[in-house]
């Protein structure tokens, strides 16, 4: 089985976007992650937040930040979901090192702190 690695996935999703399709979008998200073996340790909602510059002729997005653990042979699904969801203003995939992912909790133990 290939090893697992922890990362990170925001997602900003249009301002006028209803929550179900939100919510429909992260359950997806989520299938797609767990098809594999991964899983999304947790979705936190920021919420509502003001865009630096225009998108879209927006100025405002609905921010998700997603942290996943996969062996990441389906983040190209996810990925390309994402990409062709209406919904979705911009989205990245970053992978956390392993440090950062041992003090998130998200690997093994957490890193002593010093």
């Amino acid at each position: 089985m290939p090893t697992k690695r922890a990362y990170e996935l925001m997602i900003i999703f249009d301002s006028d976007a209803q929550d179900a399709s939100v919510e429909d979008r992260l359950k997806q998200v989520t299938t797609l992650v767990a098809a594999d073996g991964g899983t999304v340790a947790t979705v936190d909602k920021w919420g509502r937040r003001r865009f630096a510059y225009e998108i879209n002729k927006k100025t405002e997005g609905i921010y998700v930040v997603v942290e996943i653990t996969t062996p990441a042979s389906n983040l190209d699904a996810v990925d390309r979901v994402l990409r062709l969801a209406d919904e979705t203003v911009r989205h990245k995939i970053i992978r956390l090192p392993e440090g950062e992912a041992r003090r998130r909790g998200l690997r093994g133990a957490p890193a002593a702190a010093g």
